[in-house]
């Protein structure tokens, strides 16, 4: 019998294991946990192969065995995905870490990787009969989910904090978006979400981890480094962590590389990196804790990654044990150099998220936990032009005479 063009099978809580039915529209489980995506990985090995997915269009949906969607026209797509693997030579040669290379999510639609997770989350949605999404964002997320609502002729509401990157809340009104600001961080955004969604006929919560497909559009960004380095691993992959979808995603997806054989061998060093204004998983780490604690007075010029308290905490910290890896804080000068020194020396101008990644390999190279034989992947998961106010005033040099 054929394979269905996916293999999604079941949801299961990520903490208490139970299983949920994935054929309805799904939240949180009982216990308040995530849930993640399961698929017949027996079955996909059996009947797809490397080469077939090879032949198949350069974007994430060329995965999709191990994608939620059930059919092809129920995908919604701005054409996300396959976004290059850069050798970063001369970055790397100035790090003492040659075999660096950069996973580019700048180049993605929406200019961030968020679009991944809208792409799948906004297309299973859809799918299963939900009418209109609600989130809060630290921005980038929410102008993804956005534009992905529209291309769907759904509606959205957004809330985000009030000193979130102008652009975001502009993309957001622009894809026709009901957005709003507020007071303080994520956190307090996801409460007026919440509070809003019960009596909105249609809507469903999609913030972070509360629905189960985000995951699965960022889990892709794993699959293709492997199938980019011809279905092999790098030593370490270098990840700027907030929510944590990100990392988490990465980790789902070598974990399901490995059960259809598709890959073999010791998984990458997965390396969280936070700043240090804002490191709940930093500080997890140091202490050997399953999970963090809401941070103080969260404070960082990389947006992205100000998280105080990441529902999903337990899930990076999993993933970043599991794997031998290490969770990293970074300052904000110096992930602000290192942007600046990478668009220098690279032309590149990254994200000050993926800048953090930058100062973290410094970091970990300096103290020696990373050697200059080890192969590194660093995700810059968007554009720098987001940011401007990152790169500071222009001097601006009239031609003389």
């Amino acid at each position: 019998m054929p394979i269905p063009y996916s293999a999604l099978s079941h949801l299961e809580c990520a903490r208490c294991g139970a299983e949920h039915d994935a054929t309805r529209v799904q939240g949180l489980c009982s216990c308040g946990s995530p849930l993640l995506a399961r698929y017949d990985t027996e079955r996909v090995a059996a009947q797809v192969s490397r080469d077939q997915i090879a032949a198949r269009p350069p974007d994430l949906w060329r995965y999709h065995e191990l994608l939620p969607v059930s059919a092809a026209g129920r995908v919604v797509s701005l054409g996300e995905g396959m976004t290059p693997l850069l050798p970063m030579r001369a970055l790397g040669k100035a790090l003492g870490v040659p075999g660096l290379l950069m996973k580019d999510e700048s180049l993605i639609p929406t200019g961030t990787f968020k679009a991944r997770g809208a792409a799948v989350g906004v297309s299973r949605a859809a799918e299963l009969g939900v009418r209109g999404v609600a989130m809060a964002t630290n921005g980038n997320a929410g102008a993804a989910w956005a534009a992905y609502a529209a291309r769907a002729g759904m509606r959205s509401l957004i809330v985000m904090p009030a000193d979130a990157p102008e652009i975001t809340y502009a993309e957001c009104s622009a894809a026709g978006a009901e957005v709003y600001l507020t007071d303080g961080v994520i956190g307090d955004a996801a409460r007026i979400v919440a509070a809003a969604v019960p009596d909105r006929a249609g809507y469903q919560d999609v913030s972070t981890l509360k629905e189960p497909y985000r995951i699965e559009g960022k889990k892709t960004m794993g699959v293709e480094i492997a199938e980019q380095l011809g279905w092999r691993l790098p030593s370490v992959i270098v990840y700027p962590t907030g929510g944590g979808v990100g990392i988490i995603g990465i980790y789902k997806a070598l974990r399901e590389l490995a059960e259809l054989g598709w890959i073999s061998g010791e998984l990458p060093r997965l390396v969280a990196v936070q700043a240090s204004g804002c490191a709940p998983i930093v500080a997890a780490f140091a202490s050997g804790a399953a999970h963090s604690e809401p941070w103080p007075d969260p404070h960082t010029a990389a947006f992205g990654i100000r998280v105080p308290k990441a529902l999903g905490d337990f899930l990076v910290l999993d993933a970043v044990y599991a794997t031998g890896g290490i969770a990293v804080a970074v300052d904000d000068d110096s992930l602000l150099a290192d942007q600046r020194e990478v668009a220098h020396l690279e032309g590149s101008l990254i994200c000050p998220e993926g800048a953090a990644c930058v100062t973290a390999v410094r970091q970990l190279r300096e103290s020696g936990w990373l050697s200059e034989h080890d192969e590194v992947v660093i995700l810059n998961t968007g554009t720098g032009l987001k940011y401007p106010q990152t790169l500071g005033p222009a001097v601006r040099t009239w031609w003389p005479g």
